[in-house]
This record gives C-alpha cells, structure tokens and sequence, in this order.
C-alpha cells in the first residue's frame, strides 16, 4: 500500500498522458492541419494574445510532465504560431515546468532511492556519481536519451533540484532554438511559396535549422567515437610517467 501511494502521482500523470496521446490533440497540431487553418490560428492569437501563449504553456508542461511521444510536434507548433522568440520562450517555460513536475514525482516514487533503478538510470549511475554537475549539463546539452528518461534517471540519481533544474532549462532551450525555428520556417516558406507541398522542406529557413538539429542528434555519435579513439591512443597505466 506504501509503494502504492509513492506511485500514485507517477501513475496519475501516465493516465493523462494516455488522456492527452488518444485525445487527437497531437493531430490538431501537426503541421498540415496548422498550415490548412493557418488564418484562424493567427487570427486567435492576435485577438487573445495572452490566453494562447498560456494554453500552449500549459499543454506542453502536461505533454513533458507525462512523457509522452511527439512533444516535438508541440513545439514545432509553437514556433509556427509564436515565431521563433516567443515560441522558444513559452516552450522552455513549458519544458521546465514539464520537467520539474515529473522529476518530483518520480522522486517521491523513488522515494530515498534504494529501490531497484530503472534499467537507463543505472547506466547513468557511474558518470553521475564522478562528475554529477558535468554529467547532468551533459545529458541535456546532448540528445543521448529520450528527455522524458533523462528526467526519471535523474531523479532516481537524487539530481539536486537546482541542478536538474539549471541543467534542464539550458540544455532543453538549445534544442528548443533550432525546434521553434522550424516551425517558424514552415510559416514563413508558406508565405513565400503559397503551397503546402514536400518543397517547403527544402526552404532555406527550415532546411538550415533541421540540419542544425540533426548535427546536435549526432553529437554522443561523434563524442563516443572521439572518446574510443583517445582510449586507443592513450598509453597503458604501466607505462605512464
């Protein structure tokens, strides 16, 4: 019954994200229904300029909260409808709000974390426990795991909340940068092109910001390559002055 009532907000925010994933709120988002009802999404937006900046808010800080699948999809909406500066802003206040509600309760579900880890925190337990500040900026600077499972792994690592928060606000914000501004691009190549077709991809302000980001995506790829190669040329312990 203990163990029950530490997992209940865990399992509270699982069933409204399943809420929220089978809702179809995601569809609504999604960039061909944006770019069909573009006009009316404006048009709400400048009539209730605050309302909808605080919807989005909150609807992404319940999507990151949950953890559930196509956050991105939110976000991107955001910078389509917000531009790239505005969207980011909300965006992080949404990831991090998102964030701190899911890190809480899994801290609480974790209770002083001696229960058996997930199997993802305990791969992150070695690295954290020899350089926790390093470490925690790294895993959210650089896209290694999903962030809803950095988040968990984190707080079962008993991540100081200044920290996981710092940490998530940066690294989250990087990311969300090259995010809203393709949302952003999509508008924007909308406007110049005037039709919905794959074409808009290779627009310059959405091809440059998805490479930007596919770059970021590759980073543990080339920092793990970099990292074996070192181990290779290093020389034995032995043999070290």
């Amino acid at each position: 019954m203990k163990r029950l009532r530490a997992a209940l907000p865990l399992i509270l925010l699982l069933i409204a994200g399943i809420v929220l994933y089978l809702s179809g709120t995601l569809d609504r988002l999604g960039p061909q229904h944006l770019i069909a009802h573009q006009q009316q999404v404006r048009a709400h937006i400048a009539e209730y300029p605050w309302l909808s900046r605080l919807t989005y808010i909150g609807l992404l800080t319940l999507a990151m909260a949950t953890g559930i699948p196509g956050t991105v999809i939110i976000i991107l909406a955001g910078g389509f409808a917000f531009g790239v500066l505005d969207g980011t802003l909300c965006s992080s206040a949404g990831l991090t709000l998102g964030s701190l509600i899911l890190y809480l309760a899994s801290r609480y579900a974790f209770g002083t974390g001696t229960r058996e880890p997930p199997p993802f925190a305990a791969k992150l337990h070695h690295g954290f426990e020899r350089h926790p500040v390093t470490y925690t900026l790294f895993l959210r600077f650089v896209p290694v795991m999903p962030f809803g499972a950095v988040t968990v792994g984190l707080a079962w690592l008993r991540c100081p909340l200044w920290l996981f928060l710092g940490a998530s606000w940066l690294g989250g914000t990087v990311s969300l940068v090259f995010e809203n501004s393709i949302g952003a691009g999509l508008g924007s190549a909308l406007d110049s092109d005037g039709a919905l077709n794959a074409g808009l991809l290779l627009h310059r302000s959405v091809l440059l910001p998805m490479a930007a980001l596919a770059l970021l995506a590759l980073l543990p790829l080339l920092i793990g390559r970099l990292t074996q190669r070192w181990r290779r040329q290093a020389p034995p312990p032995d043999k070290q002055e």
